[in-house]
């Protein structure tokens, strides 16, 4: 499929409906993607190298810091646009893929919010990403409908705001080459869904609403920016009614709050903490940094050290410059077939929950419908008003110091278990196509894979010790990692095992846990193995 001009080529990887590939791939369409790439390709490539140079620094031992240059932004007295009525009260939010069942019952949930997910928690293949855009051009009119397990379900008379989170500038994609070379993921996502729905949203009361992922520096927030600028005056959509909210979920973002939003001002709709990317970053940044050695995952809490730190920074930048400071996500999810474990993981929620909104935050985070009533209750409860902007934390005094600061605890055999088991299990599941998987408890998503390998990573590279004296090699882990195979068996189930990709993902898991180099996403090389067919 080509524009007129034939410089835009699809080629998809698997089936469409006639009628999804018609509205959502029409020559109009393709045509505004055609432009928004040529516009603003070069600037992502030069802004991914950029990245690259500063990780180089970074291994070299340079530190992340506050940037001189940028000193006058961070002091200066300026606030972003009001934000806009609809989006005062955003006290509870869910998340999810953009498969038709999950939009029509996270609309239906009860939150305030609904983050439909083209990033962390869809895998990329082109059937999930151009019917996904299809499920939501019919959310946004009111007509999406889903039949399964003997059931129909609907929009409900209320529903949740929609939000839209693209992928990240690192992310390609390679069904839309432009010019002869390929798209970045994230004008594809964005570009299909404001061209569809900007004008209709805007129509319904509502607006182009977006989460921003993985962004690295404010100079990537100003090109986000350029974009909707670009594309309010394509489309004759006026300029300012793009609204989003940047997840801070890399470290280097984290010393660039200000400064992000800044350059989002007109188009701010504050920042949130994007928790598990975070620590994936945190690792990530830092790897060559024996310094930086965190203990097992469920050690690592938002109370302490660099998690709070940057929480605490995160809520007094937002409330300062007039925006919401989002908490981060509970992904655990009810467990109907024991009373007792349920009952604990509620109450993991609760304290989450309790613990955000008497920090500041202005809202929350949930992965599971069950949720949102529980986090909502909480708020309600410390929250009286729609938001708390007026709670300006000047008690929060936070210099590199505390946001370089690494959690005390201690490394197990049993949190490499782990590790091992989740990261596999995950990876599996998103070799099949399914992003957003339920794993021990937890809804899980790529930065759970992220953490998962990275923890493994930074143990055997740095020969950390568990907390019986002993150290992880190569050999070791391949131990584990055949012991861990079994015992996923195990629990899944041989047919089930038989029928899956396990070999491609403890393939894929061993050789990023072992590499020399530390990888930058397990996405990427994940990507090249579901993307079996490629423009040509």
């Amino acid at each position: 499929m080509t524009n007129a001009s034939e410089t835009l080529l699809v080629k998809g990887s698997g089936p469409l409906s006639p009628e999804t590939e018609s509205l959502i791939l029409s020559t109009d369409a393709l045509a505004f993607v055609a432009d928004l790439v040529r516009t603003f390709r070069p600037r992502v490539e030069e802004l991914l190298a950029k990245r690259a140079e500063r990780q180089a620094r970074f291994d070299r031992g340079e530190r992340p810091d506050f940037l001189p240059e940028t000193a006058s932004v961070r002091s200066g007295d300026w606030t972003c646009a009001p934000v806009p009525q609809l989006l005062l009260d955003r006290r509870v939010e869910i998340t999810g893929p953009v498969d038709r069942k999950m939009i029509i019952n996270a609309l239906n949930s009860g939150a305030n919010v609904f983050m439909a997910d083209f990033e962390d928690s869809t895998t990329p293949t082109w059937p999930n990403l151009v019917e996904g855009q299809k499920n939501l051009y019919d959310a946004i009119r009111r007509t999406i409908t889903f039949e399964g397990g003997g059931k129909k379900y609907a929009l409900a008379e209320k529903t949740a705001i929609l939000f839209v989170r693209p992928r990240g500038w690192h992310l390609p994609e390679k069904h839309v080459k432009v010019d002869g070379a390929t798209a970045p993921g994230a004008l594809f996502d964005f570009g299909l869904y404001f061209f569809h729905n900007a004008k209709e949203l805007v129509a319904r009361g509502a607006g182009p609403f977006f989460y921003l992922p993985k962004m690295e520096s404010h100079l990537e927030a100003r090109l986000w920016n350029d974009v909707f600028l670009h594309a309010q005056r394509a489309l004759g959509v006026p300029r300012g009614t793009i609204k989003a909210t940047v997840l801070i979920e890399t470290l280097p973002a984290a010393f660039e709050m200000d400064e992000i939003l800044s350059e989002l001002r007109e188009h701010s709709a504050g920042l949130n903490c994007g928790r598990w990317d975070y620590i994936f970053s945190f690792i990530k940044k830092r790897a060559s940094d024996a310094s930086a050695i965190l203990p097992d995952r469920s050690q690592v809490t938002m109370d302490k050290a660099f998690l709070d730190a940057y929480v605490q920074l995160l809520i007094k930048t937002c409330h300062r410059r007039g925006v919401h400071a989002m908490g981060g996500m509970a992904a655990q999810i009810p467990i109907k077939d024991d009373p007792a474990k349920n009952e604990e993981a509620l109450a993991k929620v609760r304290a989450d929950k309790l613990r955000e909104v008497k920090n500041g935050h202005d809202g929350t985070w949930v992965a599971h419908p069950g949720l949102v009533a529980l986090a909502r209750e909480t708020f309600d409860a410390h929250m009286k008003g729609k938001n708390q902007l007026d709670v300006k934390r000047d008690d929060v005094s936070i210099d590199a110091s505390k946001l370089l600061a690494p959690h005390d605890g201690t490394r197990t055999d049993a949190g490499l278990r782990h590790n091992v088991r989740v990261g596999i299990q995950y990876i599996e599941s998103w070799l099949r196509g399914v992003g957003c998987v339920p794993i021990y408890s937890l809804m899980e998503d790529a930065a759970t894979a992220e953490i998962s390998r990275a923890q493994v990573w930074q143990w055997i590279h740095h020969r950390a010790p568990l907390d019986d004296g002993t150290v992880i090699d190569a050999k070791r882990f391949a131990a584990v990692v055949a012991e861990e195979m079994d015992r996923i068996a195990s629990e899944v189930g041989r047919a089930r095992y038989s029928s899956g990709k396990f070999p491609e993902a403890r393939a894929l898991f061993e050789r990023l846990s072992l590499a020399p180099r530390f990888e930058e996403f397990l996405t990427l090389p994940a990507y090249d193995i579901v993307t079996t067919e490629t423009p040509s």
